[in-house]
């Protein structure tokens, strides 16, 4: 049974209202269970989870268990853009394809001076994003990608449009180690109305991506909501859900997840259900101390400020320094190369703009040890120790 023939018997609604209505009495039972639930889960990202000397609580624990679990560490990686020229109509994003930007699909030569670029200032775990556009971004092209990456960094994983277990174990085949898929939305009535049109109206197909992925051979799955576009309360009790099936029936797999809150970006679109950042530190506390061991991400849309206090509280990877356009890094807008062609538009606008140096001695000044490489996916590229 597929994640989402489960997730039409789930009690999610129930789970809601719990989350809804739940008293600071429930929030300290939820934080007395060593296995929470998903209800004690509901209760910990209830409105009375907030009051401060509830949330300090919340916290503590999260950063213990973080500590326990992970130790004292921070893994970097980098984003790299490959196209957005896209195909669907989201209406949250940049690249929906009826908005005017400036769009480019970035040819082998290109993405190889990007990987250069990221390579030389420390990467050594890269995750190649591209939008949905299955003639822009083949997978013969994302295989290609993949191969190049494979010869200087020591993880590779995609963030592109969900593909056949056969395409999946072709990318594994050329030094791929993970995917990470956001669902933008679990809410199935909601996610209808914010993709109209596109191969990427299809809930289920992309609901059960990471399944596809780990039967194709993927060691590593991450997944993703977008904070914004519904209620959030409901959208991350489905996540948690996700997590917990993926956990039971992917156990092979390290899984991750990701949760940014919506950033302004070309277009119209301004999301109803942002939440605080009272709300959102409580969710990142919460959610750690459901899944002591699954990775979770913290990306550039949070603020320097929001970035520096949320570092401790559960997250075990981050990005710095980055970039969300193709051809980004190494554009004459921010190198000192000469070029006439236009930058090509962002996907979305980057918070936290200090390079990754100044992350890390951040995180070093804070006690941490900035992590850039942890993770050696395949021995048959054998020309990796000569770079």
């Amino acid at each position: 049974m597929s994640f989402y023939s489960e997730l039409q018997s789930l009690p999610i609604n129930e789970l809601n209202d719990l989350a809804q209505r739940a008293d600071s009495a429930a929030v300290e039972r939820a934080l007395s269970q060593t296995h929470p639930s998903l209800a004690d889960f509901a209760a910990l990202i209830s409105a009375a989870a907030f009051e401060g000397h509830l949330l300090k609580k919340i916290a503590q624990r999260a950063h213990i268990l973080t500590i326990q679990r992970f130790g004292k560490a921070i893994r970097f990686f980098a984003p790299l853009y490959l196209s957005n020229e896209c195909v669907n109509a989201c209406k949250y994003c940049s690249f929906n394809r009826h908005n005017k930007i400036h769009r480019k699909s970035l040819n082998l030569k290109e993405v190889d001076r990007e990987m250069v670029f990221l390579y030389n200032h420390g990467f050594r775990s890269l995750l190649l994003v591209a939008s949905e556009n299955p003639i822009k971004v083949s997978n013969t092209y994302l295989c290609q990608c993949a191969e190049l990456a494979a010869k200087r960094f020591s993880e590779v994983c995609f963030e592109v449009a969900p593909t056949s277990v056969e395409d999946y174990q072709n990318l594994v085949k050329a030094g791929t180690a993970g995917i990470t898929v956001f669902q933008e939305t679990y809410i199935e009535s909601a996610y209808g109305e914010f993709h109209p049109s596109g191969p990427k109206r299809n809930f289920q197909w992309r609901l059960e991506t990471p399944e596809r992925a780990y039967d194709g051979g993927m060691k590593k799955l991450g997944l993703g909501v977008l904070l914004g576009l519904s209620p959030w309360q409901k959208d991350v009790i489905i996540l948690a859900a996700h997590v917990q099936y993926l956990l039971k029936h992917c156990w092979k797999a390290q899984i991750g997840i990701s949760f940014p809150r919506l950033r302004p970006h070309a277009g119209e679109f301004r999301p109803e259900h942002l939440l605080s950042d009272r709300q959102f530190v409580g969710l990142v506390c919460a959610l750690r101390i459901l899944f002591p061991d699954v990775a979770m991400t913290l990306s550039t849309r949070e603020s320097p400020e929001m970035r520096n206090r949320l570092f401790p509280l559960g997250f075990t990877s981050v990005s710095a320094g980055s970039h969300t356009e193709p051809g980004g890094y190494t554009h004459e807008s921010h190198t000192l190369g000469k070029t006439s062609e236009a930058p090509a538009t962002t996907q979305f606008e980057i918070a936290d703009s200090r390079t990754p140096e100044e992350v890390s001695a951040f995180l070093k000044n804070l006690g941490y040890e900035p992590v850039w490489k942890d993770w050696e996916q395949s021995l048959s590229f054998t020309d990796k120790a000569s770079l």
